[in-house]
């Protein structure tokens, strides 16, 4: 008969539901978690459940916040005439990172991909268009992954711009094609973003 713990094996399905798990990696997870104390194993499904039901969208950038604006938006010393447009959460940790960029961010939270049914309308296009009736802002930098999907999105966000009459401009290549902003050291997204160029 095979060793069977149904509790175990729910745990290892959800670890293993995670990006770059695999099934042995989500087995020592599983096991990990097994090994804490009952205080510790509360204090991680608490976070867990804290953070999804206290964080959302910025109200102005879309990025990640548990509060009504997130710090950067709020941040009185960064400069409002420019915007840098990621695709994730996650691009915007990685500029904060250089140190290198004092700008505002906006978060489109994915790419166009005919592919995977993901149009126009499935980002916050809609929403970046309206913060750009302000007309402090200088500078749109479209700071998507150099994918096809990234480029496509560039293009299209773009073109929306162009004739309100703001500089578009697009980050270097010191960053892969095919790569993602995440996993880009400091000195690679310095550079990318000083030789960024406009979008014709």
């Amino acid at each position: 008969m095979a060793y069977h713990v149904a509790p175990l094996e729910r745990l290892v399905e959800q670890f293993e539901r995670l990006p770059g798990i695999g099934k042995k990696t989500a087995g020592r997870l599983a096991y990990h978690i097994l090994s804490r104390s009952d205080a510790e194993a509360k204090n991680f499904a608490d976070a867990i459940l804290e953070a999804k039901e206290k964080i959302h969208y910025c109200k102005c950038c879309q990025n990640l916040t548990d509060l009504e604006l997130c710090p950067v938006c709020t941040d009185a010393d960064r400069d409002k005439s420019f915007i840098c447009v990621v695709e994730d959460p996650r691009d915007v940790m990685a500029f904060e990172r250089t140190r290198e960029y004092n700008g505002l961010y906006h978060v489109l939270h994915g790419v166009i991909s005919p592919m995977d049914g993901i149009g126009p309308d499935s980002l916050h296009i809609k929403e970046l268009m309206a913060r750009l009736s302000d007309s402090e802002i200088k500078e749109i930098i479209m700071a998507t992954n150099p994918t096809v999907e990234g480029e496509a999105t560039a293009s299209y966000i773009s073109r929306l711009i162009r004739p309100m009459g703001i500089k578009v401009t697009r980050l270097a290549y010191g960053i892969p094609v095919g790569g993602d902003l995440e996993y880009a050291d400091e000195i690679t997204l310095s550079r990318a973003l000083e030789g960024r160029n406009e979008i014709k």
